[in-house]
């Protein structure tokens, strides 16, 4: 990134917005916003829905995760800039760190507000314990990254909060049950501070057949750490059995693709993971009386 051209006066304030009830917006929030030149954010059309319902009117800069490599030129154009994200606190599992290194780097100073973050209150709705936690964010979608985190996860004696969207959720849970062992405690708590706030807790097996229907809104995952002084890992003894970890996905929900992509995951090759998908779905709907899918979807 070229050097920034720093306006007299500059600063930049990271604002937390609320997740969910707009009533969550802080007083200092509001004072931030009221001072700034300009409102950079991830979606304009979001944050403009925002300040109109808190009667602000200022410009707007789309800064997201596409766009962050015009940091620099924002800072330069725009001596006070408050930076917000889609909902909760810039720069946790959203865009915005990127903006602090930029502001930093050209010696700008940086203020983040404290405010509104969903990970905190699903935490403490656990019922975990949460004297140590580890904030995992989002997991990789697939392959040794997702298969070396899922392990470094069920070997943690501390608890563990992450983030998913929810048409992963439930494959997630799978992969959860299948790393720490289906009994370990968990807990999924979506739509944090709105009207169908919800908060199920229980064995990571018996919130994936919960959640095996499917879900909306904004999720967050908590999962217990591994008991201290239980050094036997699940799957530490013994190999897993992909083929039944293949019959358990199909009967999740999930399809012959998707499962094959899953094993693919764990480290099979992909022929190898969509003959044992393949086979597993004809198992499935000789059981059914049906007659077997021959396509992987």
């Amino acid at each position: 990134m070229e050097p920034v051209r720093v306006p007299e006066g500059a600063r930049v304030w990271l604002v937390p917005t609320p997740v969910g009830n707009l009533g969550d917006i802080t007083l200092r929030a509001l004072e931030v916003l009221k001072a700034a030149d300009a409102v950079a954010c991830e979606d304009t059309r979001r944050t403009g829905l925002l300040l109109r319902h808190l009667g602000l009117s200022k410009p707007l800069v789309r800064l997201d995760a596409h766009t962050m490599h015009r940091a620099g030129n924002v800072l330069e154009r725009h001596a006070r800039l408050a930076y917000v994200s889609d909902a909760g606190t810039p720069g946790i599992s959203d865009p915005g760190a990127e903006l602090v290194q930029a502001a930093v780097a050209a010696d700008i100073p940086v203020e983040v507000l404290p405010g509104a973050t969903a990970f905190v209150p699903a935490l403490v709705l656990s019922g975990l314990p949460n004297a140590r936690f580890t904030f995992e964010g989002f997991l990789p979608r697939g392959g040794r990254d997702r298969r070396e985190r899922l392990q470094a996860l069920a070997a943690r004696e501390e608890t563990s909060v992450l983030y998913e969207s929810p048409h992963r959720l439930h494959a997630t849970l799978l992969d959860l049950a299948s790393a720490c062992g289906k009994g370990r405690p968990a807990s999924v708590t979506r739509e944090l501070s709105k009207r169908f706030e919800e908060t199920r807790r229980g064995a990571l097996a018996e919130l994936a057949a919960h959640f095996a229907a499917g879900v909306r809104g904004e999720l967050v995952v908590v999962v217990a750490g591994r008991p201290a002084g239980d050094h036997a890992l699940p799957g530490a003894e013994e190999p897993t059995d992909h083929a039944a970890q293949a019959r358990a996905w199909l009967a999740g929900g999930l399809s012959v693709r998707e499962v094959r992509d899953r094993l693919t995951g764990l480290g099979l090759r992909k022929k190898e993971a969509y003959a044992l998908a393949l086979a597993a779905a004809e198992e499935q709907e000789a059981d059914d009386g049906g007659e077997a899918p021959r396509s992987p979807v």
